[in-house]
């Protein structure tokens, strides 16, 4: 079983890599709100590629799932600190550290996942 000390550095690795990510997509969905603002092109009907409309949409659905992500992480602490952390919540067994590892805010083992 991982130790608390592990248990912390995997969380804020995660926690900072998806801070990273999150602070990268939210200013690549700024510049395609800027550019929809000064643009008075018809995007939407661009027969160049995808419209600025759907480039922003993914970008938000990305900042969406980091946004989750930085929760699944408060909630990974919360189970740290309640004890509960690398506990499957369906059987009660250990999660294996191998997927601990992997996904430090796992809440199921592989067999329940």
């Amino acid at each position: 079983m991982l130790s608390r000390d592990e248990a912390e550095r995997l969380l804020a690795d995660q926690r900072e890599r998806t801070l990273a990510r999150l602070t990268v997509l939210t200013g690549e969905h700024a510049g395609f709100v800027e550019a929809s603002l000064d643009s008075n092109a018809d995007d939407e009907h661009d027969p160049e590629g995808a419209t600025i409309a759907f480039e922003r949409s993914q970008v938000d659905s990305l900042i969406t799932q980091a946004r989750e992500q930085l929760r699944a992480i408060e909630a990974a602490h919360a189970r740290l600190d309640a004890g509960t952390w690398g506990t499957c919540e369906v059987c009660g067994e250990p999660i294996a550290d191998g997927r601990l590892e992997v996904r430090p805010t796992a809440t199921r083992c592989i067999r329940h996942a």
